[in-house]
């Protein structure tokens, strides 16, 4: 299978630490003795005690896991400001649903997440890629877990076997999740207007109005209500919930500037408030 859309910025850019009364020849208090530099950029102060993790060892240890595993997939890597990057892998083999649609199809994803400013904490974990709008869903709650031992001015990384923990998420998740896509499919939306403002309200991701003046859809409300329309048509079926999480998940991801976690807290938040009108 092909995927389409998937994004392949540049993470291996340069990156070192080195001592600020190096670079300075001016003493720096206790804990902030370091920088970090990415691509020629300070991005971060540190101290001494500070395991700086440069993505060519933690992405390439990341898929290495996966070839160990011999699992089948495409990667998407996203380099924000060389500051913070996540390399998604998308899992292509038999463990691919299609939610009541053919042409509405969820695979398996692993995301990894790492930052050179500190925005981002050293991460793993599982979620679903939607094929129909190239987004990544987050509501999974599976961690991957690794440790990392910090040395002075070295980083050891110690990865899992990443197939038993596939096999969990599987068993654990993956099915039991997807069903629930299911059961958002089922319902239908009336009002799509209403449904927006109101998913707004309890999640407050963003404001539905233009302004305390203007009642009318905001531009992020309109994008919704346009993707949710649209995919509609696309997909030969009346909006529903399901269509509705994934309109309120693009303009998410692919509109509102937030840190991949908070990406993710409201992804989370965005799915339980909708699954909660099921």
């Amino acid at each position: 299978m092909y995927l389409e859309n998937l994004v392949q910025d540049e993470i291996y850019v340069p990156s070192e630490m080195k001592s600020l009364k190096e670079l300075t020849d001016i003493d720096s208090r206790r804990g902030l003795e370091n920088v970090i530099i990415s691509n020629g950029k300070i991005v971060n102060v540190v101290s001494n005690s500070y395991g700086h993790i440069p993505n060519e060892i933690f992405f390439k240890k990341a898929e290495q896991m996966l070839i160990d595993s011999e699992l089948h997939y495409h990667k998407q890597t996203i380099n924000r400001s060389d500051r913070s990057f996540i390399t998604d892998f998308i899992i292509d083999d038999e463990n691919q649903f299609s939610v009541k649609n053919d042409n509405d199809l969820i695979l398996p994803m692993l995301r990894f997440k790492n930052s050179y400013d500190g925005s981002e904490k050293t991460s793993g974990h599982f979620g679903f890629y939607r094929k129909v709008c190239s987004n990544g869903l987050h509501v999974s709650t599976t961690e991957v877990e690794f440790s990392i031992k910090h040395r002075k001015n070295n980083s050891h990384l110690i990865m899992p076997g990443i197939k038993n923990l596939f096999k969990k998420f599987l068993d654990n998740e993956f099915y039991t999740i997807v069903h629930q896509f299911e059961q958002m499919k089922e319902v239908k939306i009336i009002d799509t207007k209403e449904f927006v403002k109101d998913i707004l309200e309890k999640t407050k991701l963003f404001r539905y109005e233009c302004s305390d003046k203007n009642q009318d859809p905001s531009k992020k409300s309109r994008d919704v209500i346009q993707i949710l329309n649209s995919e509609s048509i696309l997909l030969n079926e009346p909006p529903n919930l399901w269509l509705g999480y994934n309109a309120f998940n693009a303009v998410l991801h692919n509109q509102i500037k937030k840190s991949f976690s908070q990406q993710e807290k409201f992804d989370k938040a965005l799915f339980d408030h909708i699954y909660e009108l099921v």
